[in-house]
């Protein structure tokens, strides 16, 4: 629980802001000096997120994505503006959003929203979204502020369309990471949160290929 390890709430979340201002708008900034695993990580997720978007009757459409936590848009790039026709993007730090619209070029026209917000603050709209996309950023939520965050998506997603949650896992509990101010919780608390948002977990997959010595990083899908 995150209630155990966070001490003061306001400043949880004003030293995470504090800490990604000083971070270079680049890929090796976003992934924290390991820029050469997003080619592995980008791959997975385009196989994961491909197997939601076959035909079928229950088939996630490709109309419009959100990419929360985007950062420069590095996952706006080359995983959701190839697959989808529209992508709006959310980042608490507006430098970022500022270099996305360089950093993703022509392909960016299709890019219609740059929100600039927490996800604590951050309502996405009712009933637009096939897909909604949180990587690497849950750890900078408190339990109550992801699960309420998470009721939000839900009602953000158009029919079948899908929360992908991507992040890394601990082995057991919950840790804090005081240099970004962010939280790495066990799959069990996960899995917990997700529920008690109303969502039901369609799929679990952990990504395979990335070094060692970082958690391990799991993904999952749910409406």
């Amino acid at each position: 629980m995150t209630s155990e390890v966070v001490e003061n709430e306001f400043e949880f979340y004003s030293k995470a802001e504090k800490y990604w201002k000083d971070v270079p708008a680049t890929v090796d900034g976003m992934l924290g000096g390991y820029g050469h695993i997003s080619s592995i990580d980008i791959n997975s997720s385009r196989k994961f997120l491909q197997r939601f978007l076959r035909d079928g009757p229950n088939r996630t459409g490709t109309t419009r994505a959100l990419d929360c936590g985007a950062g420069i848009g590095r996952i706006t790039k080359r995983l959701l503006l190839p697959l989808f026709k529209t992508v709006d993007m959310v980042d608490v730090t507006e430098d970022f959003l500022t270099k996305a619209k360089s950093y993703l070029g022509e392909e960016g026209r299709r890019v219609h929203n740059y929100f600039c917000c927490g996800l604590q603050d951050f309502s996405p709209e009712p009933n637009s979204y096939d897909v909604i996309w949180i990587q690497w950023v849950i750890g900078h939520l408190t339990d109550n502020h992801l699960s309420d965050f998470l009721k939000r998506c839900r009602a953000g997603l158009r029919p079948n369309g899908i929360v992908v949650i991507k992040d890394n896992m601990a082995q057991e509990g919950v840790i804090m990471d005081d240099v970004d101010s962010s939280v790495c919780r066990d799959l069990d608390v996960v899995r917990k949160i997700i529920h008690r948002a109303g969502l039901h977990l369609l799929a679990e997959e952990r990504q395979e290929n990335f070094p060692d010595e970082i958690y391990h990083v799991y993904t999952f899908a749910m409406r």
